[in-house]
């Protein structure tokens, strides 16, 4: 009987792997990502990395259903993978090569939008099935699942929430190109941009001046203490991600937000703040979904590529 599946999150520095039994988590695992020559050798040190551990394990390769990976990249439903720059891809069919070098088969997704379906498979989001995911990090992602499916859009772009136009009147450029993205303002990076310009344009008192490179978890640390600046730039992170969450709500029109990514570590603060801007902004139609934090760590993006199968 196949019974196992293989999970498997590419990062650009890291890649991690895990073999599930059913629902649970039975092994697990790290390589390094050797990104020189194009990230040629990717793929070959996945598929040694895989062989070797199930020889260790006495894993006869006839149980395994398959193996599941995401990509940090654009993946069409094809399997198909538009171009991984901090990996040297370009166009190529990832399930194909895969799958041929691993011979089981093999199925693939954006990493953003995977590690949603694995918070909704075993985490924040279990138990849903219209859920999109908000991944608050250096920088903003996202991931869109509906009737329990990825949905990566015609270009595999589906889920880029990071840079929604929110600020309208931004003069800054986004690493995208763009100006007034989500990213700037809702990110790890954004909300200590944001107590940045308060202070500076601000003669009131504040803890943050006397830390030296303030980073996202001062400005929350200091907000949950009462300081009027901190809480100021942790309010407008709400606001923020509170109409981004109204404007996808208006599309998608989902049962349940789940929010991760290192910022997420502030906890039922940031839940509360963006869903009073969210009721505040959203259409009466959809203004009962949920928010709620991601419980699955760095272990979505495996649980959700097993899950992929």
């Amino acid at each position: 009987m196949k019974d196992l599946r293989i999970g498997i999150d590419l990062g650009g520095t890291q890649v991690k792997l895990g073999i599930f039994q059913g629902e649970v988590l039975v092994d697990k695992w790290e390589i390094s990502t050797r990104r020189e020559d194009n990230g040629s050798h990717i793929l070959g040190d996945i598929t040694d990395s895989i062989e070797n551990r199930l020889k260790a394990k006495n894993i006869n390769k006839e149980k395994i259903l398959g193996a599941g990976i995401g990509v940090p990249g654009p993946v069409d439903e094809k399997g198909v993978v538009h171009g991984c720059v901090n990996l040297g891809w370009g166009v190529f069919s990832i399930e194909e090569e895969l799958s041929g070098l691993l011979a089981i088969p093999v199925k693939a997704g954006n990493d953003a939008n995977v590690a949603a379906l694995g918070e909704l498979w075993q985490g924040g989001g279990r138990g849903y099935r219209d859920m999109v995911m908000i991944t608050l990090g250096t920088g903003v992602g996202g991931g869109i699942i509906l009737d329990g499916k990825i949905r990566a859009g015609v270009h595999g772009a589906a889920g880029e929430i990071g840079h929604m136009p929110v600020v309208y009147d931004e003069t800054e450029v986004c690493n995208c190109g763009k100006k007034g993205c989500l990213e700037q303002v809702a990110s790890a990076t954004g909300i200590v941009r944001t107590a940045t310009k308060l202070l500076k344009n601000s003669e009131r008192a504040s803890a943050l001046r006397t830390i030296e490179s303030f980073t996202a978890k001062d400005v929350f640390d200091e907000a949950k203490k009462g300081d009027a600046i901190a809480s100021e730039a942790v309010e407008k992170l709400g606001e923020y991600l509170g109409i981004a969450a109204a404007h996808i709500a208006c599309v998608i029109d989902p049962e349940i937000f789940v929010i991760g990514g290192g910022v997420s570590k502030a906890g039922e603060v940031l839940i509360h703040m963006v869903g009073k801007y969210y009721k505040e902004k959203a259409f009466k139609g959809s203004r009962e979904a949920v928010f709620a934090l991601a419980t699955l760590g760095n272990d979505a993006g495996i649980y959700g590529a097993a899950r992929l199968l």
